[in-house]
């Protein structure tokens, strides 16, 4: 047989398959970078909306803190500040009503 013809059915026997193995592998390990990417800005994401809301729950929880350890006069006085705030216009009457 042909020196080079040993030389092609080498490149084609061993050569092509393992190229198309690096790129197979290629192509897969660039489309695992992109994937992991994708979920490491998810999870960021899911990080920053957590902080959002434990810094929420613990300004509530400083409220509560602050009405357990409050004096209960004080903290009626502030209830009944609430309660006597502005009050709503009075109503006029209309003329039937007055009339009537």
């Amino acid at each position: 047989m042909n020196p080079v013809a040993m030389v092609f059915i080498a490149f084609f026997v061993v050569a092509l398959p393992v190229l198309f193995l690096v790129y197979t592998a290629r192509r897969f390990f660039t489309f695992r970078e992109k994937q992991l990417d994708v979920d490491a800005r998810l999870a960021a994401e899911k990080a920053a909306q957590y902080a959002t809301s434990n810094a929420e729950l613990e300004a509530r929880v400083r409220v509560l803190e602050k009405i357990v350890t409050d004096g209960g006069i004080e903290t009626a006085a502030q209830i009944e500040a609430l309660r006597d705030g502005p009050s709503p216009a009075p109503r006029k009457l209309s003329k039937e009503a007055s009339n009537g």
